[in-house]
């Protein structure tokens, strides 16, 4: 069972944090406790104590309602954010003895996907997970978490290796979606996206998948198609962004935000259409405000899962085919 709730003592941001337009009340409260506490420190005001503690409540409350009350435009601004943590903190922070993988035997390596074998809690695992970067030059490096196809490539080969020795997949889902370049077009993006998603279909062995930020398009869902897909409460999980809806709907990108609502992109929406299995919620202020706790939050609801799986009598290729047969029905 998922917790209901996380805590939600987190702390005041400092300057440098990225605060998200609608996080404006927020922001102003939270500057001005960050300006008295300096003021404090260097004897330039008398006891502001009772002051500070005063603006940290209503900072508090103000940060509680808003996020009890997102609508779907600002769950996506949420799922983007810059300080959400990504693929490689969670590999840091979840498994012990990280070898990663590199290239698709074929062409070349992509940063946008990390894989490899590790060790989660003593048993090992294959992990396979789309990175953004954290910064300008990660970003670059990790070409935004967009994969290309040999990124894809190399994730069917580590599938197969996972597969031959009998060794659960975890998958961690943060992309827009697959690169559109030309580049990526001639090596055949489609084809490996579509080789992807058929590799994940066929597994023998268990498969986890978590969308830890943005799960964009068909760039998502090959390597999401999993035994288990869950989401973090402010995820989105979508067949396009709200901006490509909208252009193709209406013509005109300003309408994001009406896209976002129809499309049902949340993690609330796609729980009760089915589409994933359980929600990990974060913390008051998102994951990226206490990015340990929904990091921790998020492994352990895959040890559940894994102890589920290895007490279960279970043909898992014939359970996925089974989940994703059943809600092409239902929807």
């Amino acid at each position: 069972m998922v917790p209901k709730s996380l805590p939600s003592d987190v702390s005041v941001r400092s300057s440098m944090y990225n605060y998200l337009d609608f996080e404006k009340p927020v922001q102003d409260l939270e500057l001005k406790i960050l300006e008295l506490k300096k003021l404090a420190e260097n004897g330039e005001a008398v006891d502001v104590a009772d002051e500070i503690t005063r603006l940290e409540k209503r900072s508090r409350d103000a940060l509680r309602d808003l996020y009890k009350a997102l609508t779907p435009w600002q769950k996506v601004q949420v799922a983007r954010h810059s300080d959400r943590p990504h693929c490689v903190d969670y590999i840091k922070g979840l498994f012990s003895d990280f070898t990663p993988l590199a290239g698709d035997r074929n062409f070349g390596e992509d940063q946008a996907i990390v894989g490899g074998f590790a060790r989660f809690r003593g048993e090992p695992v294959a992990i396979l997970g789309q990175e953004k970067g954290s910064d300008t030059a990660s970003r670059l490096k990790h070409n935004f978490g967009s994969v290309r196809p040999e990124g894809y490539r190399k994730a069917v080969r580590l599938m197969e290796l996972a597969d031959r020795f009998k060794i659960p997949l975890l998958t961690l889902v943060d992309t827009a979606g697959a690169y559109p370049g030309v580049g990526a077009e001639e090596r055949g993006q489609a084809e490996a996206i579509a080789r992807s998603t058929s590799a994940c279909l066929a597994l023998k062995v268990p498969s986890i998948s978590v969308v830890i930020g943005e799960g964009g398009s068909g760039g998502a869902i090959a390597i999401a198609t999993a035994n288990r897909v869950y989401m973090l409460e402010h995820a989105i999980y979508s067949v396009i962004s709200p901006e490509g809806a909208a252009s193709i709907l209406w013509r005109d990108t300003t309408r994001s935000k009406d896209a976002a609502t129809n499309m049902k992109i949340t993690a609330q929406d796609l729980l009760e259409l089915k589409v994933i299995d359980a929600i990990i919620p974060e913390p008051m202020g998102g994951a990226q405000r206490a990015p340990e706790t929904v990091i921790a939050a998020t492994g352990d609801l895959i040890a559940k899962t894994m102890k589920d799986f290895a007490g279960a009598n279970t043909d898992f290729r014939e359970q996925r085919r089974e989940k994703y047969l059943a809600m092409g029905r239902s929807l």
